[in-house]
């Protein structure tokens, strides 16, 4: 009667050299890892990186038009801030206040700014 499958093969093809089966682990567990931990070395280093245009500043404004829209921007976020933390009550309230005085800050820096601006 003949066989329907041959005989396996004398050698056994799961025996490897070790020394090569803990090099070709080692690479593995580094790309893995460069992968997770630093997606930078993946990509293509050469290609430039195109920043979005979707909300871009005009490179030509000057800087005292940049400073003027800044600080009404600062002044709109701390008025909205103060106005919600009148809405809330406890541990958040105080968090909203503090966000609220840190964008005033920031408003105070930059119309310090604009003051000792010399016009041109």
């Amino acid at each position: 009667m003949k066989k329907i499958t041959p005989d396996p093969p004398l050698a056994d093809p799961t025996f490897a050299d070790p020394l090569l089966e803990a090099q070709k682990l080692k690479e593995a567990a580094d790309r893995a890892i460069d992968y997770y931990l630093n997606p930078r070395l993946i990509k293509d280093p050469a290609a430039p990186r195109k920043p979005s245009t979707l909300f871009i500043v005009d490179p030509a404004a000057d800087n005292e038009t940049l400073l003027v829209h800044a600080c009404e921007s600062l002044a709109s976020a701390s008025i909205m801030a103060s106005d919600l933390a009148g809405f809330i009550d406890g541990p958040q309230r105080s968090s909203l206040l503090g966000i609220q005085q840190v964008i005033m800050l920031g408003e105070l820096a930059v119309n310090r700014v604009l003051d000792r601006l010399v016009p041109e």
